[in-house]
């Protein structure tokens, strides 16, 4: 039922949009932000940001994953990043990571035999299979966004521009129960 939501949607879409706004869109992009976040669907940047249509350059990875820097194997990631912080000149870069993340049970240990591609994406980081003490995953989904920003942080073209405070680069937490928003701070999550 929902698509043909989403397709009746989108026929109205051209008539519920002001002819001023798509012109205004039409011109260009000048996002201040980047926002990397997991494909989950229960994911709605615009709905936890406010965000306008323009304002926020989104990259969505299975699992908020960011594929280390590699200019012999670059991947979509990888050139998504750059396009933002090089050509679009982002000063803000948030990795949001939530609560309830298939991809951070599986790099804890879920089998994920029948999904070799997603196993080949999370390999690095994998775990051995262990009991979850939570199983809305916080405490591993916020580690593995630290894990995350430091892989970010390697890429050179983000340390040279963090480093000389053209870039700011931020570690979000979003619980999907509670609605709630925890930024990274040097020991724990804390409220935004």
């Amino acid at each position: 039922m929902d698509f043909h939501r989403f397709v009746q949607h989108a026929r109205e879409h051209a008539r519920s949009r002001s002819r001023a706004a798509g012109q205004k869109l039409a011109k260009g992009q000048t996002p201040t932000t980047m926002f990397i976040t997991c494909a989950d669907s229960r994911i709605v940047t615009a709905e936890i940001t406010g965000a306008e249509p323009g304002s926020l350059f989104e990259l969505r990875t299975a699992g908020n994953v960011i594929p280390r820097y590699s200019l012999t194997r670059p991947s979509s990631e990888m050139a998504t990043i750059e396009f933002a912080v090089l050509q679009l000149g982002v000063s803000e870069l948030v990795v949001c990571g939530h609560s309830h993340c298939g991809a951070v049970t599986a790099l804890n240990g879920a089998k994920i035999d029948h999904l070799p591609a997603m196993r080949g994406w999370l390999r690095p980081g994998r775990k051995a299979p262990g009991k979850l003490a939570d199983p809305a995953m916080r405490k591993e989904g916020q580690e593995h966004v630290r894990k995350q920003l430091q892989t970010l942080l390697e890429y050179p073209f983000v340390a040279e521009k963090v480093g000389n405070g053209e870039l700011r680069v931020h570690g979000w937490f979003y619980d999907i129960e509670t609605g709630e928003v925890s930024a990274c701070a040097e020991h724990a999550f804390l409220p935004l």
